[in-house]
């Protein structure tokens, strides 16, 4: 009796796509795309083709991510180019696209595979819009998107907004601001238009450079005071280091200029004087310097001096971890109720001591 031949393996995560057969492609394309979309296109097949398409979609326990990619761009050239043949091959690409994925990873990979031949700023009116008619236009949306279009908005119009989205919502889109790549210019022009579309609006004006650790910091600084505490713990919670990332940014070194002489006091009695020498040797302005020194005797202002002065060579790192060291008793004092930080943001209030 011959041996029954073995089944098929499934293609490694890490496959490349040129190692698969046309077939394993599509099978792959249907697992990203979900049930829903799989079956509306495996209706267009066979019985025999819909059992070998499916035995292939059963082989792939997992698909990377990098693997994910390029079977997407892949088929989204294949569709655009049908496109010249059959109608609306880019609208159609991409209503699949963000049907599977959402606005903001579709857009990014028709933006490589499709590029606008004249792209434009279509940021709109989005900043002058009321809170809740931002809300409106982004509530539908993957946090990822509304990520990528209050990054740029300013931090008190973002968190405006960010506040009538759920507290979990809120989370996972601050989480997602923190953690934003630089975004080519042209896909968030593009989702933009988008969604500026669906409202019926189409008003533009230049668009920067958005997302990231401190854009995140700026929108909870933006916000009133016991929500930004509950947003960042609760993501601290999530994701210590991000949350860590964050907060650092919220309140820096340079933050202590802004500070009235009361706070500054209190602050420096907690503060050993050769750990202030060389937490202001480098990378502290002069208005900082000067501020800190007036705030503690004469005596103790020239002990500092003269630290500065002979402690020989230091490494910037153990630099800045002096001056984190002195945030984090801010902080501490902060947590305490010992200190008020809340108006430091926004306007410089410092008087000299």
């Amino acid at each position: 009796m011959p041996a029954q031949e073995a089944p098929p393996k499934a293609p490694a995560p890490a496959a490349e796509p040129s190692e698969l057969s046309r077939v394993q492609k599509l099978a792959a394309l249907l697992v990203i795309l979900g049930p829903d979309a799989a079956a509306q296109i495996l209706r267009g097949f066979e019985s025999h083709e819909v059992e070998t398409i499916s035995s292939e979609m059963a082989n792939f326990a997992m698909i990377s991510q990098e693997l994910q990619s390029e079977i997407l761009q892949e088929f989204s050239e294949v569709a655009i180019q049908a496109g010249t043949a059959i109608r609306g091959g880019v609208d159609v690409t991409r209503a699949t696209l963000e049907k599977a994925m959402g606005l903001y990873k579709a857009t990014e990979i028709l933006s490589r595979v499709a590029p606008s031949p004249s792209p434009v700023a279509a940021i709109g009116d989005l900043a002058e819009m009321e809170p809740r008619q931002f809300y409106n236009l982004l509530r539908h949306e993957q946090p990822q998107t509304v990520a990528l279009v209050v990054s740029y908005v300013g931090p008190q119009r973002a968190a405006e907004a960010l506040m009538f989205f759920a507290a979990e919502q809120r989370d996972k889109i601050l989480e997602r601001i923190a953690t934003l790549a630089p975004t080519p210019v042209e896909v968030i022009e593009k989702v933009v238009e988008i969604l500026l579309a669906r409202r019926g609006t189409n008003q533009t004006r230049a668009l920067n450079q958005s997302g990231g650790v401190k854009t995140a910091a700026d929108v909870l600084n933006a916000m009133e005071k016991t929500q930004g505490k509950t947003l960042l713990g609760s993501l601290e919670e999530r994701n210590p280091e991000l949350g860590q990332a964050i907060r650092q940014k919220m309140f820096t070194f340079e933050d202590l200029a802004s500070l009235d002489s009361a706070t500054l006091q209190r602050i420096l009695r907690e503060v050993d004087l050769r750990e202030l020498a060389l937490a202001l040797r480098r990378n502290a302005s002069e208005k900082l310097k000067s501020t800190l020194l007036g705030c503690i005797t004469k005596r103790a202002a020239e002990t500092v001096q003269e630290e500065m002065v002979f402690m020989g060579p230091v490494r910037l790192r153990d630099i800045e971890s002096a001056q984190l060291r002195i945030i984090d008793a801010v902080r501490r004092l902060e947590a305490e109720g010992t200190v008020d930080l809340s108006e430091v943001h926004g306007r410089g209030r410092n008087e000299m001591c």
